[in-house]
């Protein structure tokens, strides 16, 4: 570091110096012209005042009176000296230092006389530097000769060293003067927060991973990629000792607990050369317009959490609906990028959709038809024949994108997400026998009668039953799901294995829990407690209770109902009335669609109409957020509150339980679940309540605020190990666990990877349909 000082210092010398050297050069050049013109002037003046007495002496031959004048005006000391040449060049008269006057050039004395106009030079003898200004002389109107004034020029150079002199003084003052500045800036703005850096990193390497010498953001702002990166650095370092002191804590006491790295480990060990495809709806890197800047966001979802890891052990692909504003302009040739963007490690394919074809597919088959079908809400699906088709056309699309991007790879690993694409898994098995597909439905499947409204039921059935292995949330929707298909196909259903026979191929059908990625070495941090108060500061609002519901704005979620019993909880229970608050997170969701906009604007009137009833100065008893809020924000609230409520009329999980649940590191709060939710068959230690029943809603609100810290404590303690040794990563490994250990019947004919006709667009039309 200190050579790297001394290096900076000696250019910042170098540098100032050579330009101030030339800088003034130039200025000495541009002084010394205006002194010699200056110079020039006053010769020619006094040449001028000598003129017609010289001519007049001239025209009467009186040389004597010639010579007198120009003694008389070297002794008055106007001018270095005076000579008179006739018009042959010949000097006629002179006074002044007779080297000078021997050295005179004849240049200026011929031009003069023959050109009748004045000429000058300058000249130097050894010791003198002087200006010869020829002045043509006159007689009768003939040229008669020459008048030469010499001038004294040696002050033009003892100015220009002059200049020179206060020039090295100036860049002297700058050069100390920038060096010092400079130096102090580099001490404070780059040393101080480098050698921070370092401590840091220092702390880091002897296993200190407290805030005590951490480096300040601000301070590296002029190195914001730098600042980025020591970032990322410091969160894995930290990161990787807590998860091998985990580790190393959890094989002390005979534990088994899934991480991150121990499924990355996994997948390469089960996996060998083959190589995992995710396709889902959404996707997990969005690329958005911010101002001018492009930024790449991460939607919140757990479904990231838990397939990432998979992908970023053996180089995956990822397939996705490309739905971001900038989505198109990142991709290559192929519509592919390599993320994550900070470290990339796997493949991202985007497949693009048009605005019909979104509403159609998206909002109308997916979200109008299956949703509220297999959500059994009272809500009555929409299925439209245009929808179908578009359905179809979609689970196509991203089908042959599928297939383009499995081309030369040998059993790849297929792992479809969710009931957006319940027809993919037979087109890509009948493309390609050898690949082992799995397809999780995250949302609930109904029993044979409800299933039964949905005019494509058989094509839906037999879409899924492509694949080899079929996941649901708990053991009801396997059975659900296995009476469907006998009630629907004829198929042979092994009850005792949950699989299907159908056409020669067998599909097996599991139920995986889907669950969080829980910090299980969060409990061995300090806790910073989170104040409820200053957070609903900005609502105007005190409490000495908090109840919290975080939800999608879905009609499935039961928000209506949960509203319905607090305020019940209210009248009954008045002591409650400016105590208890209870924070509504609605985020929106599927804002084009009818019945959304209804539920919106039915929870807003509920909300106002509790708070027009109840509120107070100071409280008010419902605060209704309807907006995205980030994960952090979220987490926050989960520790503020006592009480969280998951009501969900019907929920394949619902993993705002889960969530709660992990942001507890204080072990602390209630957790009240519906039964109707598939947390409920994992999390019997939470208060299970039936959302439609408004005074159990009620009664489960007023035992959890009344509840004892013993009871609290013990409950939270046990839920959450539950989640713990059933994190995300244990269902991830569990779902290609099981898939892996399948075994293929047509997998034998296909042992050679086929190059199957792919209907995917080439990258040109691709790009022409997007635009």
């Amino acid at each position: 570091m200190r050579s790297f000082r001394i290096r900076l210092m000696l250019t910042l010398i170098a540098g100032i110096t050579v330009v101030s050297l030339a800088s003034t050069y130039f200025e000495v050049l541009a002084h010394k012209h205006l002194l010699r013109v200056e110079l020039a002037r006053r010769t020619v003046w006094i040449a001028d005042t000598l003129q017609p007495g010289v001519e007049q002496a001239l025209a009467a031959g009186k040389t004597p009176d010639i010579a007198l004048q120009a003694a008389l005006l070297r002794k008055q000391g106007e001018a270095l000296g005076l000579a008179v040449f006739d018009a042959q060049g010949g000097l006629i008269a002179a006074d002044g230092p007779s080297e000078i006057l021997k050295a005179l050039p004849p240049g200026p004395v011929k031009q003069a006389i023959r050109k009748g106009e004045n000429s000058g030079a300058f000249g130097h003898t050894a010791d003198v530097q002087f200006l010869d200004q020829a002045i043509p002389l006159h007689v009768n109107g003939q040229p008669a000769g020459a008048l030469v004034v010499l001038e004294d020029a040696r002050s033009i150079g003892s100015e220009a060293a002059s200049v020179w002199l206060q020039s090295f003084w100036r860049i002297l003052a700058l050069v100390i003067l920038i060096v010092g500045v400079t130096f102090l800036m580099v001490r404070w703005f780059l040393m101080r927060p480098i050698t921070r850096l370092a401590e840091r990193l220092r702390r880091l390497r002897m296993g200190h991973d407290d805030d005590e010498g951490g480096v300040n953001p601000a301070d590296l702002s002029l190195f914001s990629p730098l600042a980025r990166e020591v970032a990322t650095i410091t969160e894995s370092l930290i990161e990787a000792r807590a998860a091998a002191a985990t580790e190393a804590r959890l094989r002390e006491a005979g534990e088994n607990l899934w991480t991150a790295e121990r499924l990355a480990v996994h997948v390469r060990e089960k996996l060998g050369s083959s190589r995992i495809f995710v396709v889902s709806n959404r996707e997990p890197y969005v690329h958005l317009k911010k101002g001018r800047e492009t930024v790449c966001v991460t939607p919140p979802s757990g479904l990231v959490t838990a397939i990432e890891p998979m992908l970023l052990a053996c180089d995956g692909v990822w397939v996705a609906h490309g739905s971001g504003s900038e989505d198109a302009s990142m991709v290559d040739e192929f519509d592919r990028l390599k993320v994550p963007p900070q470290d990339p490690r796997y493949t991202l394919r985007r497949v693009w959709l048009t605005p019909e074809e979104e509403k159609s597919y998206y909002d109308g088959f997916a979200n109008e038809g299956l949703w509220p079908l297999c959500h059994i809400a009272h809500t009555r699906p929409i299925f439209r024949a245009s929808d179908w088709e578009a359905y179809q056309l979609v689970n196509r699309k991203f089908a042959d994108a599928l297939l383009h991007e499995m081309e030369g790879n040998a059993n790849p690993i297929v792992f479809v997400q969710d009931y957006h694409f319940a027809l993919l898994p037979r087109m890509v098995k009948a493309a390609r026998p050898d690949a082992r597909v799995a397809i999780f439905w995250h949302i609930p499947w109904p029993n044979p009668e409800a299933f039964g409204i949905c005019p494509w039921q058989g094509e839906l059935l037999e879409g899924l039953l492509g694949a080899d292995l079929i996941g649901f949330h708990i053991p009801l929707h396997c059975n659900n799901f296995l009476d469907t298909v006998d009630r629907v196909l004829e198929s042979r259903t092994d009850r005792e294995h949950m699989s299907v026979r159908r056409h020669g191929h067998s599909t097996t059908v599991r139920p995986y829990p889907v669950s969080v990625a829980i910090d299980s070495v969060a409990s061995d941090r300090p806790v910073w407690g989170v104040n409820r108060n200053d957070m609903l500061k900005e609502f105007g609002v005190r409490a000495q209770s908090l109840i919290l519901g975080v939800d999608r704005l879905d009609y499935t979620k039961g928000i209506v109902e949960r509203l319905v019993a607090f305020e019940r909880l209210l009248e009954e229970r008045s002591w409650h009335i400016g105590q208890v608050t209870m924070v509504q997170i609605a985020a929106p969701s599927r804002t084009r669609i009818p019945s959304y906009i209804d539920l919106s604007r039915k929870v807003q009137e509920i909300a106002e109409r509790i708070n027009t009833r109840y509120q107070a100065p100071n409280w008010r008893p419902v605060v209704l957020i309807e907006r995205q809020c980030s994960h952090e924000e979220v987490t926050q609230w989960y520790r503020a509150a006592d009480v969280c409520l998951v009501t969900s009329l019907h929920d394949g999980m619902n993993l705002v339980a889960k969530e709660y649940l992990a942001a507890r590191v204080d072990e602390e709060g209630v957790l009240i679940l519906s039964k109707f939710t598939g947390a409920a068959v994992e999390l019997r230690d939470a208060l299970i309540v039936n959302p439609y029943d408004t005074d159990g809603v009620a009664e489960a609100i007023n035992r959890a605020l009344e509840m004892g810290y013993g009871e609290r404590r013990m409950r939270m303690q046990r839920m959450r190990r539950q989640v713990m040794e059933h994190n995300v990563y244990r269902w991830a490994a569990s779902v290609l666990g099981d898939l892996r250990e399948l075994r293929l019947e047509n997998a034998e004919m296909t042992n050679v990877v086929r190059a199957e006709p792919v209907l995917v667009p080439r990258a040109e039309e691709a790009h022409r349909k997007r635009a």
